[in-house]
């Protein structure tokens, strides 16, 4: 048997899969967010175009976070799945419907519009679902004797839809940093002053989950303010607040990159701070990764078939999107 604690290196993987996904995926749900503020025709297409290559391997990051759920703790994944079915169906019904849009606005142009308008609220969706389920997930599962007891609707708390707004207000800031980088002229002008609005609501937001999140129970109050972990907590705020000052300014002086990779910063140390919270529980407040686990065997014959695939994935995604580089024009994808 290895000599490493197997749960805590598959709870890692995992997380970092929703990592990936939420900051890949993240930018192009929020692309689908802002669908409605672009004008029809030349900045739509230009949108749509930047995205065009990535946005399919970008949902890769979720099959292997799901996956790897089911695989490595599989009561979790029946605990979160019977909690959670409503807004995990909804989610993936939304991710879809949006895929199937994104495809047929090409192929069918007369209908257009109303493929536009299904790619924008699947992304809607899709968005708020995640943060419902994140929402939920934080607030605790009831569970008794390895069994969910909790209600059909016990998901849909003021504090689950606070996240899932959170969540994709969010996304939103990722699309419009994401097309201020890729885009130039009409539309990299719109993405600049819609990305003001959404940093002050994105930022306005982690203020409040972060404000909520320890009076949902005793133990995140002590896992953020219990002495001396205080020390180490308060620096996710102060990182938070450091990447926010750099994000606010380099959209004052208008430049292209770094308001996008300061909103990916300020994504990953959310995350951080999720982490925070929740470690070493899978399923708050009572099932820990050891718990939920499946069998040492399987996870140590899993193991090396992720730590060699995880590697060819991301090596796939950093050429594709270095091929890709540059901005994106308008004309049409194919």
């Amino acid at each position: 048997m290895p000599a490493f604690d197997l749960p805590t290196v598959w709870a890692f993987i995992i997380a970092f899969a929703i990592f990936a996904y939420v900051v890949m995926d993240g930018f192009d749900l929020g692309i689908g967010i802002l669908f409605p503020t672009l004008p029809a025709g030349r900045e739509r297409d230009s949108a749509m175009n930047s995205i065009a290559p990535v946005w399919d391997g970008n949902e890769t990051w979720l099959v292997l976070g799901g996956g790897g759920l089911l695989a490595a703790f599989p009561l979790a994944y029946a605990t979160i799945l019977s909690a959670l079915y409503a807004p995990i169906v909804a989610m993936l019904l939304a991710l879809i419907f949006r895929g199937v849009a994104f495809e047929f606005r090409w192929r069918d142009p007369r209908h257009r519009a109303a493929w536009d308008a299904a790619f924008s609220l699947g992304s809607v969706v899709a968005a708020l679902a995640q943060g419902i389920t994140l929402g939920a997930l934080l607030q605790g599962i009831a569970v008794d004797s390895r069994v969910y007891v909790g209600g059909w609707f016990d998901w849909l708390t003021p504090f689950s839809v606070l996240v899932g707004v959170s969540l994709a207000c969010g996304y939103a800031l990722l699309g419009a940093t994401w097309l201020i980088m890729k885009s130039e002229g009409t539309l990299q002008d719109r993405c600049y002053r819609l990305a003001f609005g959404l940093a002050i609501g994105t930022i306005v937001a982690i203020a409040a989950v972060s404000a909520a999140t320890p009076l949902l129970s005793d133990l995140y109050w002590k896992r953020w303010f219990a002495w001396p972990q205080v020390l180490f907590t308060a620096q996710v705020p102060l990182l938070v607040a450091i990447a926010t000052a750099v994000l606010f300014a380099s959209l004052a002086r208008r430049h292209h990159v770094t308001p996008f990779l300061a909103t990916l910063i300020v994504f990953t140390l959310s995350l951080a701070g999720l982490g925070v919270s929740l470690f070493p529980y899978v399923v708050p407040p009572d099932i820990s990764i050891w718990d939920a686990a499946a069998p040492s065997a399987s996870l140590a014959f899993m193991l090396p078939g992720v730590l060699v695939l995880v590697p060819i994935i991301l090596a796939y995604t950093a050429w594709s999107y270095w091929v890709f580089r540059g901005k994106t024009g308008h004309e049409g994808y194919h």
